[in-house]
């Protein structure tokens, strides 16, 4: 399981340097992303981040040379709609795709029951709610996408129990903000979080992740 986060603070961006942790970019965020770094391309449609069509694919080119270091770049999604996630993010998946990005869809409510375009991207990102993620739905579809060899991550992630939740339903990557907030106390609990979800066998029921 990789913990992709914001790099806020010297000891973060160390621990990022180690590969003890990801780096999560969006378009409004301004960090310059080193050389070599493993990191996910986030649209910032979840908040105030996204920069527009055109901006988006900017962002995506300006960052090109390393692509190849991206688990994910996602499309343009709508927070908590799938029937209107879907016509938003199809003509970008190839986009993505051409820029050398892996391509990641975001799972939003009701997904399970659309057709699921499973050839056009190579990353399931579970978004949505709450309830849906942690959700039957949401784990049917990871049990899927790992079935079709897709990369599955989760997103907004801020505990121990929704980060061995996520482990355990199929998921490679998670991303979240606890390290953010306070970083001196934070980071290290949020190192032994993913050092414990990758070194326990013990798996945790959605009852327990919330």
């Amino acid at each position: 399981m990789t913990y992709l986060t914001t790099p806020s603070g010297e000891k973060v961006r160390a621990a990022m340097a180690a590969g003890l942790l990801g780096w999560m970019q969006t378009p409004a965020q301004g960090n310059k992303l080193p050389r070599g770094q493993v990191w996910g391309a986030d649209n910032g449609c979840f908040g105030r981040g996204y920069p527009g069509d055109d901006g988006y694919l900017r962002f995506l080119d300006e960052y090109g040379d390393r692509a190849k270091d991206c688990l994910f770049a996602t499309a343009p999604d709508v927070v908590g709609d799938a029937a209107k996630t879907l016509p938003r993010s199809l003509p970008f998946l190839p986009e993505i795709r051409k820029r050398g990005y892996p391509a990641a869809l975001v799972g939003q409510n009701g997904l399970e029951g659309l057709v699921v375009p499973w050839d056009d991207f190579d990353v399931l990102f579970l978004g949505g709610d709450t309830e849906w993620k942690l959700g039957s739905h949401a784990r049917a579809l990871t049990a899927e996408a790992r079935r079709r060899g897709k990369w599955v991550h989760m997103g907004r992630v801020n505990s121990y129990k929704r980060l061995k939740y996520a482990h355990d339903i199929g998921c490679q990557s998670a991303d979240g903000t606890y390290v953010a907030f306070g970083p001196d106390i934070n980071l290290p609990k949020c190192l032994a979080w993913v050092r414990r979800v990758n070194n326990s066998g013990q798996q945790l029921t959605w009852e327990t992740a919330a």
